[in-house]
């Protein structure tokens, strides 16, 4: 290998990044989610958050895991009660915190990381990201580094959070912008 070719390799490095847990652990942890969570074979919600409270995830009571979902490192993910979390990617290189009775629909994105593109060496940034209580985050939509969900808003599917939302709003487009207020109303017949 040239010396260019070394130091551009060098200049690749994650800059001492480390997924705060024994490669053994991320090893096994691979292998198992490759095994039941994106093959799709245990469709059961109870046995998946079994598997990943094992894993070091934080989870509380009434949530339901559907197949195929991805989450890099479930040691960096904390889940309320009551939430529903369909074929989603959670890229939690940093920790991604879900508050209580939240939706994140059919492959929706939330992204902790991302690179430093003014750098040659596009070194690593993470920044964690929060969905606060009755939030729902829509098909496809994507949430981005450093992103905080503010209480009861809608990301509206295919949208992309670039910033932090407001409290019950509803945002829409990529980037995501406000289109409205959300009103809740619990009186409805159902």
């Amino acid at each position: 290998m040239s010396q260019a070719q070394q130091q551009l390799k060098k200049n690749f490095d994650k800059q001492g990044y480390t997924p705060g847990a024994s490669k053994l652990k991320c090893v096994l942890w691979y292998v198992m989610s490759l095994m039941f969570f994106k093959s799709g074979v245990i469709p059961f919600s109870n046995v998946l958050v079994y598997i990943l409270r094992a894993f070091g995830a934080s989870i509380g009571a009434g949530v339901r895991i559907k197949p195929f979902i991805h989450i890099k490192y479930p040691w960096k993910l904390t889940v309320g009660n009551n939430c529903w979390l369909s074929d989603c990617y959670i890229e939690n290189l940093d920790g991604v915190v879900i508050a209580n009775n939240v939706c994140v629909s059919q492959q929706a994105m939330l992204l902790t990381g991302n690179h430093n593109y003014k750098m040659s060496s596009f070194d690593l940034i993470t920044s964690g990201i929060v969905l606060e209580n009755g939030t729902w985050i829509g098909a496809k939509a994507i949430i981005c580094p450093g992103v905080k969900v503010k209480s009861h808003s809608i990301i509206f599917a295919g949208s992309v959070l670039t910033k932090d939302s407001e409290p019950y709003c509803i945002y829409q487009g990529n980037p995501a912008l406000l289109i409205r207020k959300r009103l809740i109303n619990d009186n409805l017949v159902r």
